[in-house]
């Protein structure tokens, strides 16, 4: 028997009939949904010319193309500070100084039960800051705090015998923790970091309540500015699927360097065995 029977029972001829029977209708039920979409999207005239013809002029084209960019930007640096607030923060907690210990946990805390938002407006208009930082800020704060629970939880996880064994050793701490405890979390840690990650792209978009000119933003301009009968929809229709290739690429990177850290040469080949050696 298998690892993955062993947790639940074989489904037989008539269970996977009955399982096909059961995604010919969810899928049969997308379908209907995406059709009537579709057709109230037709019916409403949002696949009209007049609606679509402001995406053909190079001033609108280049208002997407800045607000694009900015958000990537803002991205950019929020994700790299968010990791290194992640890091400090995370060690911090797992510090054996128990007033670095209490701080961490206390900074950590306070800034993942702060709403974003509230964040951000306050970093905003309180301390009068440009918006593109503001936002960084905001996000750097309380993704980071995320991020340093998700390292916290990850070197936890490992076995505790791993780090018995490595100061039966003789090594230090940090050493214990730089060769030991993080390369066995990483691998657990990366969906959950890149889940996170995922989040702060899309917070980005938190940046136009500040009139930070990121790529919502700038659909809000041509939606509100244009005399096109409002092309809401169809800006909408434009800045979702950017969105979501910006994250299903964010997911593709993540996954192309999961799978080249299974190959690495460092674990490759690598078996474990739980066999008692032979007596002699």
């Amino acid at each position: 028997m298998t690892a993955s029977s062993a947790l639940y029972d074989i489904p037989g001829p008539r269970a996977l009939a009955r399982h096909r029977v059961y995604a010919w209708i969810t899928s049969a039920l997308l379908a209907a949904l995406v059709a009537y979409i579709v057709y109230k999207l037709v019916d409403t005239g949002q696949f009209s010319a007049v609606k679509w013809r402001p995406f053909t002029y190079a001033g609108i084209q280049r208002l997407l193309l800045t607000g694009l960019a900015n958000t990537l930007k803002a991205f950019g640096w929020a994700a790299l500070f968010s990791l290194l607030f992640g890091v400090v923060f995370a060690a911090g907690r797992l510090s054996d100084h128990r007033v670095l210990r209490w701080a961490s946990t206390l900074v950590v805390e306070f800034f993942r039960a702060m709403p974003l938002l509230v964040m951000i407006f306050f970093i905003f208009i309180a301390l009068k800051l440009d918006p593109m930082l503001a936002l960084i800020i905001g996000l750097t704060l309380y993704n980071g705090s995320v991020l340093a629970e998700v390292f916290r939880a990850g070197v936890n996880a490992v076995p505790r015998g791993q780090r018995e064994a490595a100061y039966a050793l003789g090594m230090r701490k940090t050493q214990v923790m730089t060769y030991v405890l993080v390369p066995q979390a990483a691998r657990a840690m990366l969906p959950a970091i890149i889940s996170q990650l995922v989040v702060a792209l899309k917070d980005t978009s938190l940046g136009y309540l500040i009139t930070y000119q990121e790529f919502l933003y700038s659909g809000k301009l041509i939606a509100t500015n244009l005399d096109y009968d409002l092309p809401f929809i169809p800006v909408v229709m434009v800045i979702a699927p950017v969105y979501i290739g910006m994250c299903m690429l964010l997911s593709w990177t993540a996954n192309r360097v999961a799978r080249h850290e299974r190959r690495s040469p460092r674990t490759k080949g690598t078996k474990v065995t739980t066999e008692l050696p032979e007596e002699i």
